[in-house]
């Protein structure tokens, strides 16, 4: 039939032109049941408007074919069909009583888990905002936002965030993107190799303390990193309507590397340069770039780098105005046991006295000196937050400066 023909096998160079305008008309014409059928069957089931594209234009009015089914003649036929096929699928559902329940939540991943309207572990609902209360925080955040308006801001992604309620934190960066900042995500993966390590039953190898990154362990690093991860970001990304582009250190030669000194280690890079044009061509078209912390070594080897060193470098060839590191910890403490001791700024000067004083010590030291690297870079202002904490990537970019929950280094 014309129906099964054009369904399976449609003209070649058809690329479903608009309606012809005398189908809408025709439509209208139509007995009332079979019309509110067709006008619902069209949009859902985009099968009528290939058919009488095709049909207006493959059958000219002229020529051999003279003669042929006009396209109001064909239009009508199909929208019949469509009502057909609504009913019967109509008589179908009522025979056996299928309603489905439509869910546009996305759904990606084992221990990075997306926003699933049948997920069983919710974060806890926050009480709705009156409307006084919502104007009231627009208005404050005024500052902050004509201040950063533009302004390129690069966010290291990692740790719990990942974890706990991942979704939050990639819409919030998304909310950057619509307010008119310029965000770039940095992200890493610990909790998600792991579990595909296990999954495809390699045993992690440690040299000193360090992790031994071979080359079966590379493999699966990146894939993990440029594939599953990286690619369910911008797709929680695009669901909150925003363009976003995933992009790995080997992308426009974005991340060079070289292997460390240890070759005990394997597949382990230190970051020797960042190039940053294809970040600013996504910019600039308007898009939130999500980079993986995958890297290249001249010879063209992947290498598995430290996701903080590389988003500082990549803050610093950028100039961006702010550089946000999140962890698993609200900031620098004096006392790390006392939530009350968090220090809410500080300078280059005073954080490398914190260093010096044995203040910062352990993990914090690498982290409070990939921010001081960023800002000898030409970034404006760093900044450590607690990424478990909710929302806490706008309250310290917007926030006043007395009511921040992270610490600030800046010039």
């Amino acid at each position: 039939s014309l129906w099964h023909l054009f369904r399976v096998a449609p003209p070649v160079g058809l690329l479903r032109p608009p309606l012809p305008s005398c189908v809408l008309p025709m439509a209208f014409a139509l007995p009332p049941s079979v019309a509110a059928r067709a006008a619902v069957a069209v949009p859902l089931v985009g099968e009528v408007r290939p058919l009488v594209s095709a049909a207006a234009f493959a059958r000219p009015s002229a020529g051999p074919t003279a003669g042929a089914p006009s396209v109001a003649a064909l239009a009508c036929g199909l929208l019949a069909l469509a009502a057909v096929a609504s009913r019967a699928a109509a008589r179908r559902q009522r025979r056996n009583g299928l309603r489905r329940p439509v869910s546009v939540a996305a759904v990606q991943g084992d221990e990075i888990k997306f926003a699933s309207s049948s997920s069983g572990d919710k974060e806890p609902e926050l009480p709705p905002l009156s409307l006084e209360d919502r104007a009231r925080a627009l208005a404050e955040s005024l500052p902050g936002l004509a201040r950063l308006n533009g302004k390129v801001v690069v966010i290291k992604y990692g740790g719990a965030a990942m974890v706990e309620s991942p979704e939050r934190t990639i819409r919030d960066v998304a909310l950057l993107r619509a307010l008119g900042l310029k965000p770039v995500l940095v992200h890493g993966g610990g909790p998600e190799i792991n579990s595909w390590l296990a999954k495809v039953g390699i045993e992690p190898k440690f040299v000193r303390g360090l992790r031994v990154t071979d080359a079966a362990t590379m493999e699966v690093v990146a894939m993990v990193l440029m594939g599953k991860v990286n690619k369910g970001i911008v797709a929680t990304m695009g669901a909150a309507g925003i363009r976003a582009v995933g992009l790995g250190g080997m992308d426009g030669g974005l991340l060079k590397a070289r292997q460390v000194d240890d070759k005990e280690l394997g597949f382990v890079g230190e970051v020797t340069s960042a190039n940053v044009e294809i970040l600013k061509a996504a910019l600039e078209d308007g898009l939130v770039p999500v980079v993986a912390t995958v890297a290249t070594d001249e010879q063209g080897n992947f290498l598995n780098v430290n996701a903080d060193t590389a988003a500082a470098a990549i803050a610093g060839a950028l100039n961006a105005s702010e550089f946000v590191l999140m962890t698993d910890v609200p900031g620098i403490m004096r006392d790390v046991k006392d939530p009350s001791s968090l220090i809410q700024e500080l300078d280059i000067a005073a954080a490398k006295k914190l260093i010096e004083e044995g203040i910062v010590a352990g993990g914090m030291i690498p982290k409070v000196t990939c921010m001081i690297s960023a800002l000898d870079a030409g970034v404006t202002a760093t900044h450590i937050i607690d990424g478990r904490r909710p929302h806490a990537l706008l309250e310290e970019l917007f926030g006043s400066s007395g009511s921040k929950q992270g610490t600030t280094i800046a010039k």
